[in-house]
């Protein structure tokens, strides 16, 4: 997603089909000037643009080295996989070959398996399915590359690209992570609790090794039981760890992947299903993350925890001058009309959904007719709405079709637009 202008370019809209004449971006909203749809709600094949934008996003971070192995092993990020998953159909068949478009940077190809097999089959990023349209839009609307990149934000001043800046490293140096894939029982470093008295660190065979141990709100934990055993093998007590996800609080199953997060530490887990940000409930897209205050959120929804966003363009505003209008932040230059872009400081608007248009071209585009007199309706008009008719809260409108008489706060009968204030008249001038 770039101001350049030609990525996507006379791509079809799938919301509105041949409604639109293919993408062309706005001069400085992010939507097509054409149908005002998003980019990720257009046809557009986004594979070297996302390894682009996704090692653009690990520059200069401790994460730099994983760009390198996102390339290698059995699944590198710029390829296409086979694998072999189950049938997802009413009637379970064998498995089959299909083709992933990602999978998690391990070596472990069962890990991956498994890890496919817990997610929700119409979120699995499999060629040619739902799973990988899903995964296009998610990667285009979590990770939006104008909260990262000042050349593709529309004319930012030398003071604002330095605020930008600052923010971008902060926000690599203290949030951004990649999760990792590994089975509970593997790790050394996860919390692990006993229901007794004694405590011990996951991977340790001492009583007295102690771990961090989670607070109320804190969903992961190992507990070792007093009966069983963990991996397979016997605890010095006799004793078996069972884990809790951290954000579903349930237990975490012998042998399945868990996803962890380095910037949560290694003591706090999840479900491959559950790896998702804390705002909007999404999968977290390529298992990127961004951490703050024991959440994890996408890069979208980070952002806004730390910037305003903008209404118009819908990047992170950096200036201290900014307006605030029907529940959302503006530039002040771009609190505009949705339909011909002119300012609305000082002006009338209305608002169409969630965005403001001027009075004139609400008037001409969005204004609905009086039934009556034919007449567009005026914002601030009084109205009556009857299903899908209108008319002006006037007498010489909203009245009987047949004596006249005036209908408002009357009882009324609708019949092909025309009203009536009783069966009577209905009847005599019908």
């Amino acid at each position: 997603m770039t101001l350049g202008h030609e990525m996507g370019a006379g791509a079809s809209c799938l919301k509105c089909k041949e409604k639109c004449e293919g993408f062309e971006l706005h001069f400085w909203r992010k939507i097509c000037r054409n149908c005002k749809c998003s980019l990720e709600d257009h046809d557009v094949q986004m594979d070297s643009a996302e390894n682009k934008k996704v090692g653009k996003l690990f520059e200069d971070t401790k994460y730099t080295g994983l760009i390198a192995k996102l390339k290698t092993g059995p699944f590198p990020a710029d390829k296409s996989h086979n694998v072999s998953l189950p049938s997802t159909e009413p009637v379970k068949g064998p498995a089959k070959m299909v083709t992933l478009e990602w999978a998690p940077p391990v070596t472990n190809k069962q890990l991956v398996v498994s890890y496919m097999e817990l997610l929700p089959p119409e979120k699995r990023p499999v060629a040619g399915t739902a799973g990988a349209e899903y995964r296009k839009r998610q990667m285009a609307r979590q990770l939006p590359e104008h909260d990262q990149e000042p050349s593709c934000c529309h004319d930012l001043s030398p003071g604002e690209v330095k605020v930008m800046q600052q923010y971008v490293q902060k926000c690599k140096n203290e949030a951004l992570g990649v999760g990792d894939l590994k089975l509970p029982e593997e790790m050394a470093g996860g919390v692990a609790q006993s229901e007794g008295k004694e405590k011990s660190c996951p991977g340790t065979n001492s009583k007295d090794a102690t771990g961090p141990v989670p607070g109320p709100e804190q969903g992961s934990k190992g507990t070792i039981s007093k009966t069983g055993s963990a991996g397979g093998q016997k605890n010095p007590g006799g004793g078996s760890r069972t884990y809790l996800c951290y954000q579903c609080n349930q237990h975490m199953k012998e042998g399945e992947p868990a996803v962890y997060a380095d910037r949560a530490g290694y003591d706090r887990l999840w479900h491959p299903a559950c790896f998702v940000c804390c705002a909007c409930t999404e999968l977290l897209v390529d298992m990127i993350y961004f951490w703050k205050k024991d959440k994890l959120y996408c890069g979208r929804h980070y952002g806004e925890s730390e910037k305003p966003r903008c209404g118009g363009c819908d990047e992170l505003i950096f200036s201290n001058e900014y307006t605030q209008a029907e529940g959302q932040n503006w530039h002040l230059k771009h609190f505009c009309c949705f339909d011909c872009d002119c300012v609305l400081a000082g002006l009338t608007y209305v608002m169409e959904d969630i965005h403001p248009v001027c009075e004139t071209c609400y008037m001409q585009n969005h204004a609905v007719k009086c039934v009556a007199c034919q007449v567009a309706i005026t914002p601030e008009a009084q109205r009556v709405s009857y299903g899908e008719s209108h008319w002006h809260a006037e007498p010489q409108c909203f009245q009987c079709s047949g004596c006249s008489k005036c209908l408002i706060g009357q009882r009324f009968m609708a019949v092909k637009n025309k009203l009536f204030c009783s069966v009577e008249c209905k009847k005599t001038h019908q």
